[in-house]
C-alpha cells in the first residue's frame, strides 16, 4: 500500500472517529488547508480523503464555500435506523454462542458507559453508546459487517446531534446494552435479537424533526484532529 493511500486512510479515519465521538457536529466546516497543515500533507491528499468520506455520506461539499460535516435530512435519519434494524439483529441471529473473552470485552465496554453516565460526561457517554454497536459487530460479525457498522454508527451520531435529545440516555440505553449481552451469555440469540430490535426502535422513536437547527457550526479542527505526528510526502 502506497504512502499516499495510508495518509488518506489516516485522515479519513481520524475524521470518522471525531464524528463518532461527537467532536465534529453536522454543519462543522472542514478546511482543506488547515487539515493539510495538521497532517503535513498536500491539499490534494486531503481533498481525496474528504471525497472518500463524501461517498460514505459523512461530509458534503458546498459550491464556492467548501467542505462541511454532513447534515442528514430527516428522511435520511429514518433510513439510517431502518438499515440498522435489518443489519444488527441479523448479526445477533447468526452469532452462535460467544466466547467468554467476547462477553468480557462487551461487559467492560458497558461498564465504561456506566462510568461516563455516572460522572455526567454526556459527550463521552454518547460516544460509548454508539461505539458499543461497533464493538458488538467486531466481536460477533465479520469485517464487512464491522465496517458497515462503523458507517452506520457514525451516521447515527450525526442524526442524533440533529434530531434527538440526550435526555434520559443514561437512564435507559446502558441497560438495553446489558440485557442484550446477558441474552447472548445465556445462549438465547433470539431474545438478544428481539432486545436489539426494541432498542433500535426506541432510538428511532426519539427522532424529532423540529430539532434540526439547534446548533451553529464552529471551527474546532485544531484541537480535534491534531495528530501526534503524521508522515510527510517527499
Amino acid at each position: 500500500m502506497g504512502t499516499s493511500v495510508i495518509i488518506k486512510a489516516t485522515i479519513a479515519e481520524r475524521l470518522t472517529e471525531s464524528i463518532l465521538a461527537g467532536k465534529l457536529l453536522p454543519g462543522d466546516r472542514l478546511g482543506e488547508q488547515e487539515i493539510a497543515d495538521l497532517f503535513e500533507v498536500s491539499r490534494t491528499l486531503v481533498r481525496e480523503a474528504l471525497m472518500q468520506l463524501r461517498t460514505r455520506g459523512f461530509v458534503e461539499v458546498r459550491s464556492r464555500v467548501g467542505w462541511y460535516v454532513a447534515e442528514p435530512s430527516f428522511e435520511e435519519a429514518q433510513e439510517t435506523f431502518a438499515a440498522r434494524r435489518v443489519i444488527e439483529p441479523g448479526i445477533l441471529r447468526n452469532a452462535g454462542r460467544p466466547l467468554q473473552s467476547t462477553l468480557k470485552r462487551l461487559r467492560a465496554h458497558i461498564a465504561e458507559e456506566n462510568k461516563a453516565a455516572q460522572r455526567g460526561d454526556t459527550i463521552v457517554h454518547s460516544a460509548l453508546l454508539a461505539d458499543f454497536h461497533v464493538c458488538l459487530a467486531e466481536c460477533l460479525g465479520n469485517r464487512f459487517l464491522s465496517n458497515m457498522m462503523v458507517d452506520l454508527s457514525a451516521r447515527t451520531t450525526l442524526v442524533a446531534a440533529m434530531y434527538q435529545s440526550r435526555v434520559e440516555e443514561a437512564e435507559h440505553f446502558n441497560d438495553d446494552h446489558a440485557r442484550i449481552v446477558d441474552a447472548l451469555a445465556d445462549g438465547d440469540n433470539a431474545r438478544a435479537e428481539q432486545l436489539m430490535l426494541a432498542h433500535i426502535d426506541a432510538l428511532a422513536a426519539r427522532l424529532d424533526e423540529s430539532m434540526a437547527s439547534k446548533g451553529s457550526a464552529r471551527d474546532r479542527l485544531r484541537s480535534i484532529l491534531q495528530p501526534e505526528r503524521a508522515p510527510s510526502l517527499n
